[in-house]
């Protein structure tokens, strides 16, 4: 009985661990926006630190070191490089929002050179966009080798190395070139992963992994979006040929050399085809990464008819990027990732998993990490499509990078907190001094009413209750916000570049941060007020309005047949086979 406690307690760490490896991102061209600009878009699908903070611009004293943090998001929490499971960076010096008494400091694995000046930027478990429209989302993917960090070999994951190129680069292919010599210098631990990195202009997919457990450096690759074209990638590679002399591409120097070392590929098998040689498929099951590239691509070109079911984790049918059927705006690519397969055969709000009021959530973990009344682990096999909207995700954003507009105003996040599908999207302009208090507090551990993060999971996780009837509660309140929040856009930015263009940066800053404190302290206050709202028109599985107390709410027939309750208790007569 003991080993099996053991056994199920390893496997649960093993379930949670993993469940960090979930996201997905997106880059919508410039010629494919609705707008002009250029897209990112983000969902972080992992139950960690919520938190969007604001890192200001500093000047560095002359041969001062930066330090390089161990990020959690790379192998899981480890507690010898300090910081804590619900806050991924403690640091007096990164940013205020890091310095957080109460918690160990992070300890460096490294350091680096430090420059004489750093941009200010938006961070979050990875950075996301900063001062010069710099923008930048992730995805995890699963690669042959996940090394360990090491000081001295490997001291950079994707993480810090987002957060080194916002500090730094104004560019994207700059930014791109400057992490591929930090990986080539100072050696890349972690996960595979994909980081997608653009400009006013273009945008880059950038991918990288660790090639051996005790080795140095690492490998990447990047090619370059069509500006006319849409990609996504969750938690796979998406790069395949690599062809030498493309302008549209980079890659590591010893990307052939360490393939052919490795027995991975050789030069007779023609183009290194980087997701298959240095990738290693799906995390979890089929289709944990597939679906939602088909999904995505599916919902912004359905005329491509692109096909659900393919022979293998290395299908090559989904392409790297396409022309959507219409040009995409901010709703659209958030929409992506709101969605739940609804209206297809995957939809995750239909049959007799979504309960009786549609509940597309799904929690994970080969069913689902109970064990039986023995404490044995279950031996039921299956898995549950694994959605784009998923109940762990603790945030999602799209970036703006606007080329026609100062980089003050152009650089624009809307971030939604918790999971996309009751979310709302806020505006942050990357010419803010600062980001509203609200949304740079949160813990997972603590119930804090001053979080933006807790009001919205708060709330998320109450309409699992009823879900059908909740969803539409939270979408009213959602959608007065969202278009009050377009609708007033214009203006904002139009007299922010007025103030900009009479010199008046400071004073546009001012604007731009107030603007946006105001608009999420709003967010905050009638978030919390619909939590309470939701509460009192649901209690007890009624339906309570002015109009009736206790208006029955009844369930579905055809949920009532499939769980049996035909079968119940009708008569005193026992029947054969019942207890």
């Amino acid at each position: 009985m003991k080993r099996t406690l053991i056994m199920a307690f390893t496997a649960s760490l093993v379930l949670v661990a993993c469940s960090a490896f979930a996201c997905t991102t997106t880059i919508t061209g410039k010629k494919a926006s609705a707008d002009g600009s250029v897209m990112v878009s983000h969902s972080d699908d992992g139950l960690g630190d919520g938190r969007l903070i604001y890192v200001p611009a500093k000047k560095h004293k002359k041969d001062s070191m930066r330090p390089v943090y161990y990020d959690a998001c790379s192998l899981g929490y480890k507690p010898e490089w300090g910081a804590s499971e619900t806050k991924r960076i403690v640091s007096h010096s990164r940013a205020p929002g890091y310095d957080t008494p109460g918690f160990p400091l992070s300890i460096p694995i490294g350091y680096i050179p430090q420059v004489e000046h750093t941009y200010a930027y938006f961070d979050a478990n990875y950075g996301i966009i900063n001062e010069h429209q710099l923008s930048i989302g992730e995805c995890t993917d699963k690669a042959k080798v996940h090394p360990e960090p090491a000081p001295g070999k490997r001291i950079f994951y994707s993480s810090e190395l987002s957060r080194v190129a916002l500090e730094r680069c104004k560019k994207a292919r700059d930014a791109v070139k400057f992490m591929g010599e930090l990986i080539d210098k100072y050696g890349y631990y972690g996960t595979g992963e994909t980081l997608l990195v653009a400009d006013p202009e273009e945008g880059w997919v950038f991918e990288m992994c660790g090639y051996d457990m005790d080795g140095t450096g690492g490998v990447w690759v990047a090619k370059r979006v069509p500006d006319d074209s849409f990609f996504v990638a969750a938690n796979q590679f998406r790069i395949r040929d690599v062809l030498k002399g493309d302008k549209n591409m980079m890659h590591s120097a010893n990307i052939f050399k360490i393939a052919q070392q490795k027995g991975w590929w050789k030069p007779e098998d023609g183009p290194l085809d980087w997701t298959k040689v240095y990738g290693d498929g799906e995390f979890h099951h089929p289709y944990y990464s597939l679906r939602r590239v088909w999904r995505a691509l599916s919902i912004v070109a359905p005329s491509m008819n692109l096909p659900a079911w393919v022979e293998g984790a290395f299908t090559t049918v989904y392409p790297f990027a396409i022309k959507p059927d219409q040009k995409l705006t901010v709703e659209d690519v958030f929409k992506i990732h709101r969605d739940n397969y609804e209206g297809t055969e995957f939809d995750l709000t239909k049959g007799l998993a979504a309960g009786p009021f549609g509940d597309p959530n799904r929690f994970e973990g080969h069913a689902e990490g109970q064990a039986d009344q023995d404490g044995h682990i279950s031996t039921v096999k299956g898995a549950f499509e694994r959605p784009l909207n998923i109940y762990r995700c603790v945030y999602a954003y799209v970036n703006q990078s606007r080329k026609w507009l100062p980089d003050a105003v152009g650089g624009l996040t809307w971030f939604g907190p918790d999971r996309p599908a009751t979310a709302v999207l806020m505006p942050f302009y990357a010419g803010v001094d600062n980001l509203p208090h609200p949304i740079q507090t949160g813990d997972i551990l603590k119930f804090q009413k001053d979080s933006m993060w807790t009001a919205f999971n708060y709330v998320a996780n109450y309409a699992m209750l009823k879900y059908s009837y909740m969803i539409k509660d939270i979408h009213a309140v959602r959608d007065h916000f969202e278009m009050q929040a377009f609708g007033s856009q214009d203006e904002l930015e139009q007299n922010a570049v007025e103030l900009i263009e009479q010199g008046k940066n400071t004073e546009a800053a001012k604007l731009l941060t107030q603007y946006c404190a105001n608009n999420a302290g709003n967010v905050l206050d009638a978030w919390w007020k619909l939590s309470e709202h939701l509460y009192i028109k649901y209690n007890d599985g009624y339906l309570n309005t002015k109009s009736g107390i206790a208006q029955s709410v009844g369930y579905p027939a055809w949920w009532l047949k499939k769980v049996g309750y035909e079968n119940g208790p009708l008569t005193y007569e026992h029947k054969p086979g019942e207890n």
